[in-house]
């Protein structure tokens, strides 16, 4: 089923301009605080790790730091690990349960592999609760040179020194209910196209590669949100968000090709977390949970890994 889209900006059927842009921009509302909720717990953390200040994103009036933390005393002789969230702000759990993992699970990591954390990537869009940033595009289709997302810039020079370092990435999401009433038919408005309706899993699931999909990583982290909070199931035509389920929980993408941001390193192990936070079976801290746990099993796999194969 498609249908013409109704959202009450652009005319349908014909891409966004500049004014359609401006229009839209002017109707996002700060709705949170990146400082209150981000900054500071991330500032909680600076005796117990160090903080690295990678750059800024103005958008006057406002102005935002853009902070990632890492493991203390990071060692070039252990590998690297990469734990990204808030790629798209308005997916709350990707923000904090990547604070959880920091406050809660990084230091078990130490000395056994570096860890860099970028808890934040898209801050204004946190504060707005949007999938876009302050230009209307998206982030995570922007992982890519030259990249027209500044929030997706700033991650890539970031990691650029240890770009072949890195062993695992996952980049921690949400798949909610606005991204059906909201986000989507946004993103066919703007672009000029017909809305197709979809569904939204109720439930956890993982986005592998569909270039280097790791089954047993991807596996591995499954059996362990399991037991935080319950796996999406397929749908009826054994698909998940219109992708097929290679496995229970797990569906694949191109990351590379779409401009994902777990396709941002040369990472053998790499995945996408998707927590549906509107569930009536889940809570807001069992997401966080949910989300820390996603992370712990993927670091515990690579080491595993590491221990029985160096080679990996």
């Amino acid at each position: 089923m498609t249908t013409v889209s109704t959202y009450p900006i652009g005319i349908p059927g014909q891409p966004w301009g500049d004014a359609e842009r401006a229009s839209w921009i002017a109707q996002q509302v700060r709705q949170r605080s990146y400082v209150a909720d981000v900054v500071a717990a991330i500032d909680r953390l600076r005796d117990r790790f160090d903080v690295i200040d990678y750059g800024r994103i103005d958008s006057p009036p406002d102005s935002y730091p853009l902070l990632a933390v890492r493991s203390q005393n990071w060692a070039d002789n252990l590998p690297c690990a990469l734990v990204t969230g808030g790629v798209h702000g308005y997916e709350t759990s990707g923000v904090h349960g990547a604070l959880l993992f920091l406050s809660q699970h990084l230091a078990d990591y130490a000395g056994r592999i570096n860890v860099l954390v970028a808890p934040c990537i898209s801050p204004w869009a946190y504060e707005r609760i949007h999938r876009w940033n302050a230009h209307a595009v998206d982030p995570n289709r922007s992982f890519r040179e030259p990249s027209p997302a500044e929030e997706s810039a700033a991650l890539m020079r970031l990691i650029a020194p240890w770009q072949d370092r890195f062993v695992v990435h996952i980049d921690l999401h949400e798949t909610t209910d606005t991204d059906e009433t909201e986000f989507r038919p946004a993103l066919s408005a703007r672009d000029g196209k017909e809305f197709e309706p979809g569904a939204i899993p109720d439930g956890f699931y993982l986005v592998g590669d569909t270039e280097n999909p790791q089954p047993e990583f991807q596996r591995a982290i499954i059996s362990a949100v399991a037991a935080v909070t319950h796996i999406a199931p397929a749908d009826d035509q054994g698909e998940i968000i219109g992708a097929k389920v290679v496995q229970p929980g797990v569906i694949n993408y191109p990351f590379r090709a779409l401009g994902l941001c777990a396709g941002v390193t040369s990472a053998r192990y790499t995945t996408t977390t998707e927590v549906y936070p509107d569930s009536p079976r889940a809570t807001p801290e069992q997401c966080n949970a949910a989300q820390a746990a996603a992370v712990c099993a993927a670091l515990d796999f690579v080491l595993a890994e590491l221990s029985s194969n160096p080679s990996v």
